[in-house]
């Protein structure tokens, strides 16, 4: 699990704050340090790591003693925020006035940018703190190995930075520095990575969640300029539960799904949608519906670009019942889905073209500040934000999207621009910090 420290005076000021020591955690930040502890006292942990800055250092002492299991947290130099010293203490339109190309550069394309070193020559700080997150991560995996293979693994905190943290994401995902603006992570929230042992010995990885902070009061992340959408899986049905794939067979909700979609309505209720898209199947049709009660008077338009993957003469099957016809095929799936033509069904680029198509539509016909709920299923959701990330279609797995589980996906530069994926699969609606909805077939 990664946190961000919290509210600190440098936050509260909009000063640069980099690597340096000379911001502290306010009174509001050690709240939410606290409401962090609340959120994980359920969850046992077995390791705390947390950069040696004293605004983290202190969130992390903060978390553990409201957490109670008696944990000390390690400090870990490679955990530091990203190194801008010729910009740190400086007011952020400081920056912009004094440095306008560069300020310019760190905005846009952040791994370009170059500073001056007090001692003479420049430096890349995007690219040296890639370096520096690959280092914690081959460190966590080399000091956890076991956990990697064991069925009950482990539960490791990690308390750092912004950017550090936003480095480690990409890291472990297998992103490189350009992803950088692409990913969100406000102070104390917290974000939940899998991780497992993969083929070759490299490890398989998961991002269950990113960017929670219902812990802190608020649904989903405050937005700024331009256009926002929010995409929501439908709620489970009965053959999620039995782990049967329904692909294009049109299951309606149980009464978990409907509860979810109940929950999730709940969720954002607060949210203001100026329109709504989902699937023209009844479980994504149904969450829709459940989720717009709180929103009357927005329309609700189905499409087939948002429908589930065609898995042909897969569909109404166990796991077991594939495995025992398409042994083969059903291994690549799970291993290479890019590789894969479903029996008489769908590959997993026919559905990254029709849903990514009908995406941007959506996106694009969106004023500055509008937003949109768009209802979805798992392949199609994952082909989203593995394309909104920079990841393809051979990375589906490694994202994940519970039953009703929520995403926010901005556009600070309008449609045309980078996206920023604000915060995904969010499930505290559901019950905790973890995903715990049901894991079955798409």
């Amino acid at each position: 699990m990664l946190v961000r420290h919290g509210l600190s005076s440098f936050n509260l000021d909009h000063r640069v704050q980099g690597r340096d020591d000379l911001s502290s955690l306010t009174d509001a930040g050690a709240a939410q340090a606290r409401a962090v502890g609340e959120a994980l006292a359920d969850l046992p942990l077995d390791a705390v790591y947390t950069s040696p800055l004293r605004r983290a250092s202190d969130t992390a002492a903060q978390i553990l003693a409201v957490h109670g299991q008696g944990l000390v947290a390690n400090r870990h130099d490679d955990l530091l925020e990203i190194d801008l010293a010729p910009w740190s203490g400086l007011l952020r339109n400081e920056v912009r006035e004094r440095f306008p190309a560069e300020e310019r550069l760190w905005r846009e394309a952040p791994e370009a940018l170059r500073l001056p070193r007090a001692e003479g020559g420049s430096y890349a700080p995007l690219l040296e703190l890639m370096a520096q997150a690959q280092r914690f991560a081959q460190m966590l995996l080399e000091g956890h190995a076991g956990a990697l293979d064991d069925d009950t693994g482990e539960t490791l905190l990690i308390v750092a930075h912004n950017g550090i943290l936003r480095a480690l994401v990409l890291s472990l995902l297998g992103l490189p520095a350009s992803g950088f603006r692409r990913l969100r992570l406000d102070n104390a929230s917290i974000s939940v990575l899998n991780l497992r042992r993969g083929g070759a010995g490299a490890p398989a990885v998961q991002l269950e969640s990113l960017n929670s902070t219902a812990h802190l009061g608020t649904s989903v992340p405050g937005r700024g300029r331009g256009p926002r959408l929010l995409l929501v899986r439908h709620g489970e049905t009965d053959w999620n539960r039995q782990g049967r794939f329904q692909g294009q067979i049109d299951i309606p909700l149980n009464a978990t799904g409907r509860a979810q979609a109940d929950a999730a309505g709940h969720f954002l209720a607060s949210v203001s949608f100026e329109r709504a898209y989902s699937s023209w199947m009844a479980r994504p049709r149904q969450t829709a519906e459940a989720i717009l009660a709180s929103h009357p008077g927005v329309p609700l338009t189905t499409t087939a670009g948002l429908a589930e993957i065609g898995h042909g003469l897969w569909e109404g099957r166990l796991e077991s019942e594939i495995a025992e016809g398409w042994p083969q095929l059903l291994a690549d799936w799970k291993r290479a889905p890019q590789t894969v033509q479903m029996p008489e069904g769908e590959t997993i680029h026919d559905v990254w073209q029709r849903s990514l198509d009908t995406w941007c539509r959506i996106a694009a016909s969106l004023g500055q500040q509008e937003t949109a709920l768009v209802v979805a299923h798992d392949a199609v959701n994952k082909t989203i934000l593995c394309a909104l990330l920079g990841l393809t279609p051979a990375d589906i797995w490694i994202i994940k999207q519970g039953n009703g589980g929520v995403t926010v996906v901005d556009y600070p530069q309008g449609a045309g621009g980078t996206p920023v994926v604000a915060a995904l699969n969010l499930t505290s609606h559901l019950g905790g910090v973890l995903d715990r909805t049901a894991a079955g077939a798409l």
